[in-house]
């Protein structure tokens, strides 16, 4: 049914959803001349409604009680934003079971419940709007789903996380432990008092898994993507790889050939002269390798009161012009399909280049041991740096190999951190540059 006006209703008034209110109620007038018709903030929904927030609302638009915009048959559009799954899925269920239409920057509950959901808006003729909940403000949603429609998209690799992004930044920079610069980004506001979620690779993860159903027409795949965050990265490290002519960059991976798609989340090296390279502090940035268009890169803010709420309005830009023109379901939410053309390649098949970084103890022989325990494994050093005598008895050892696979890289790490000749166990970086 064709309407002459939407009508918005929002869970959830925190940081993102101020920021939505405020495009809503102070470019009303703005966003009627370039839609050509009204979109009317109705009710506001949340625990606290008596904390202060620099922004002026109607009277009587705040309620406690979600369910006044879940029940108002006069709402259109149901904005949730508290985040986390429960209640975030109930509330956005009973919204599509009430005829309405959704829109979520959940990038966690979609990318463990989404399969679930995106049905139950299907089976209901509803639309789940979603661009928030991949980098923010780049508007990467839009970019595959539409965009990129013509093109069969080979690769997608991105910084995803701007919490991780400034920690690592801060650790090349001024050469600080992890410890001290993830201390900085929480005094700062940029990191959560428990940061697990994004250093640890969690939130990448998440937004992966959006972006590789997107990009490849596969289920939501969360649980099968490889997870590794930064929380062991050094500025040893750091400065081995700047010596080696790269940056260390927590990377979200999805490649897609010979009927297999592979996905991965790990601290990555990257050629200083990729442009992604130089994607710093709280910045995102998403790279898309496609058969038609070629390589394209979309950097922007990946978090933030008004970036968020920038791609929130999209979603409710686009899905009021469908409702006002009679075409909702223009658009595929997910790709869902009942058989899936490719299986998710298992980690141990993934092939990459390698950095190893060994504490050895300084005595003749050692090179060679472990060359000889690389090499019978199939695995082919590119270079070595070995560091001069000091007075340590345990000296660092880096290796840059060829490609390799993952299985043999595990089963010859696993021999080498057993050797009385080295100290501790190798630290492992995986390099994303093609070979020369």
């Amino acid at each position: 049914m064709k309407k002459s006006q939407v009508t918005v209703g929002i869970i959830g008034f925190g940081t993102v959803g101020t920021g939505v209110a405020r495009i809503l109620l102070e470019k009303k007038d703005e966003l009627k001349r370039r839609l050509g018709f009204p979109l009317v903030l109705s009710k506001i929904a949340d625990i606290d409604i008596k904390k202060k927030r620099d922004i002026k609302l109607p009277k009587g638009i705040l309620t406690n009680n979600a369910n006044e915009i879940l029940d108002d048959p006069e709402i259109d559009i149901v904005v949730e934003l508290i985040g986390g799954v429960h209640p975030a899925k109930d509330f956005i269920i009973k919204a599509i079971k009430n005829g309405k239409h959704v829109v979520t920057a959940n990038k966690a509950l979609l990318a463990t419940e989404g399969s679930n959901i995106f049905a139950i808006a299907k089976k209901n003729k509803i639309e789940l709007g979603f661009e928030a909940s991949v980098a923010g403000g780049i508007p990467i949603i839009k970019v595959v789903r539409e965009a990129l429609v013509g093109n069969r998209i080979k690769t997608v690799y991105g910084i995803i996380n701007g919490t991780s992004n400034y920690i690592l930044t801060k650790m090349t920079e001024e050469k600080v432990e992890f410890s001290q610069a993830l201390k900085e980004a929480q005094a700062l506001g940029y990191a959560e008092a428990d940061p697990t979620f994004d250093v640890e690779g969690i939130d990448s993860a998440h937004k992966l898994a959006i972006l590789a159903s997107l990009s490849f027409g596969i289920p939501i795949s969360f649980s099968k993507i490889y997870t590794e965050g930064i929380t062991k990265i050094t500025p040893l490290d750091i400065d081995f790889a700047s010596e080696l002519g790269y940056k260390i960059k927590l990377l979200a991976i999805a490649k897609q050939g010979n009927g297999e798609v592979e996905l991965r989340v790990h601290p990555t090296m990257l050629p200083k002269e990729y442009l992604i390279s130089n994607v710093d502090r709280v910045f995102n940035a998403v790279y898309i390798d496609a058969d038609a268009v070629g390589a394209s890169l979309y950097y922007g803010r990946g978090a933030g009161e008004m970036p968020t709420a920038s791609a929130v309005m999209s979603d409710i830009a686009d899905i009021a012009r469908n409702i006002t023109t009679g075409s909702v379901g223009r658009i595929q939410g997910i790709g869902m399909p009942e058989k899936p053309n490719v299986r998710i390649k298992h980690t141990d098949d993934i092939v990459s280049r390698y950095y190893f970084r060994f504490w050895a103890i300084d005595k003749p022989g050692v090179l060679s041991k472990i060359a000889g325990i690389l090499g019978a494994h199939n695995i082919s050093i590119e270079s070595v740096i070995q560091k001069v005598r000091k007075k340590e008895k345990a000296v660092p050892l880096v290796m840059m190999t060829h490609e390799a696979r993952e299985r043999d890289v595990r089963a010859a790490l696993k021999k080498i951190d057993k050797l009385p000749l080295v100290s501790g166990k190798a630290t492992v970086i995986r390099v994303e540059a093609r070979e020369e």
